[in-house]
């Protein structure tokens, strides 16, 4: 896989997208003005009438083209909710996943811990311009690195799911339980770059800030998340495991992934002609990475739910149900360009991204990559729309990201400016 591509437990960029599938977007001016101009016309005349059987047979033609042993699509708009379902939890099984299915969300993680900072935000326990320094100390360049630029993955500090230690001990040792002091060990003894110098996606800034959480609250990450965020908004079928748990809560699906841990890590090694000709011939099968240890994911990838929690999740953060109505508008407006040059390009903030096209089509999302499981949830403010797509393979033998390809053809099946280009269609 491409290196500047969006890899393991990380959001669905524009630049992941860009490289799988070449989609233009429409920057000219911000995305919250061209929703707040759009006409009530707008509206009801975006969205293509939605049928369920196609839905289904979009879902099942992607996933057999990709080899996806099992996938759920999520789809619910005001012509009503859709889901559609496709093959089995566990390969060699006849169990079909649905909505209620848990999986690992990976980098969604993202999107609770940066909403747990914007309420220490609110409580003025703590401010974005902060250094970490305050709250984690041998932090290289810490006294220069804020809480928003940790937010906004601007640390310029190195991203420690990029080294080999990880994969390698995911690969031959699955089960171990990781700290954070450990995987900052490994971030942290790499060259960082200078703060706010670029916009660089990784781990290590969101496991940074859920030691700050930990550290103001007095409490385990997982304790926090599940008073502050999941039993408030009744989000009873998703929770980050303890740090010693390998498993997750039934009904679940198996996760896999063609070779090595490190294809969803770091993209690499490539597929080779001779490897994908082993896989279509069935001599080889996806590796099960169901019951790898996540303790080195925690506060950026680490908890686990079901396609009903996150659509409930992504509309109630994306519309005033988890912060006040100052903080709300904090958030929408961090959205920035990843690099300031392409102003057609993609946006990321206080753990969101914006992914648009058309004059009035967009969405408020994050996306999750880890070994075995890939996933997508996003909410379009303009036309209410959510969207949850997410698959137990990880990356196809072409390194598409299964469900964010997914995700765009669901896209392009319901709304009438597609974001993927005539000559792009394959399906």
């Amino acid at each position: 896989m491409r290196k500047n591509c969006s890899r393991f437990l990380r959001c669905l960029t524009f630049a992941a997208l860009i490289c799988a599938t070449a989609i233009p977007s429409y920057a000219s001016k911000p995305e919250h003005s061209r929703i707040a101009a759009s006409t009530a016309s707008d509206v009801s005349t975006a969205l293509k009438h939605i049928e369920q059987k196609s839905l289904q047979n979009l879902v099942n033609e992607t996933a057999k083209e990709f080899l996806i042993p099992g996938a759920v699509v999520l789809l619910i708009t005001p012509q009503g909710r859709f889901a559609a379902n496709y093959g089995t939890t566990e390969i060699g099984t006849t169990t079909e996943p649905n909505a209620k299915t848990h999986f690992r969300v990976a980098s969604n993680t993202k999107t609770m811990t940066a909403a747990l900072i914007g309420l220490l935000v609110e409580e003025k326990k703590l401010k974005l311009t902060d250094p970490i320094s305050k709250f984690v100390a041998n932090v290289p360049n810490g006294d220069k690195i804020t809480i928003e630029l940790l937010l906004k993955m601007r640390s310029g500090l190195y991203g420690y799911t990029d080294a080999s230690e990880i994969a390698e001990s995911i690969d031959k040792n699955p089960t171990k339980v990781w700290t954070p002091e450990e995987v900052l060990a490994i971030a942290f003894k790499q060259k960082a770059k200078a703060p706010n110098s670029e916009y660089q996606y990784n781990n290590t800034n969101y496991a940074l800030l859920g030691k700050v959480v930990e550290k103001i609250e007095g409490k385990p990450l997982q304790q926090v998340m599940q008073d502050r965020l999941f039993t408030p908004l009744h989000l009873t079928e998703t929770q980050l495991p303890a740090a010693n748990s390998n498993s997750i809560p039934e009904p679940y699906s198996h996760g896999y992934l063609y070779g090595s841990s490190s294809k969803a890590l770091s993209g690499e090694p490539p597929y080779s002609p001779e490897f994908i000709a082993s896989v279509k011939s069935g001599k080889v099968t996806p590796t099960d990475f169901t019951n790898v240890n996540h303790s080195f994911a925690s506060a950026a990838g680490g908890v686990t739910s079901n396609a009903e929690d996150l659509a409930t999740w992504i509309t109630k953060l994306c519309t005033g149900g988890v912060f006040d109505t100052a903080y709300q508008k904090v958030w929408l407006d961090s959205l920035q360009l990843e690099d300031p040059k392409n102003k057609a390009g993609m946006e990321y903030g206080y753990g969101i991204a914006r992914l648009h096209w058309g004059p009035n089509n967009a969405f408020l999302f994050h996306g999750g990559e880890t070994a075995g499981y890939n996933s997508f949830m996003g909410y379009d403010p303009t036309h209410k729309v959510t969207l949850v797509v997410w698959t137990n393979l990880t990356v196809s033998l072409d390194e598409r990201p299964t469900a964010n390809t997914m995700m765009l053809r669901v896209l392009d099946l319901i709304y009438k400016v597609s974001p993927i280009p005539n000559e792009q269609k394959t399906h």
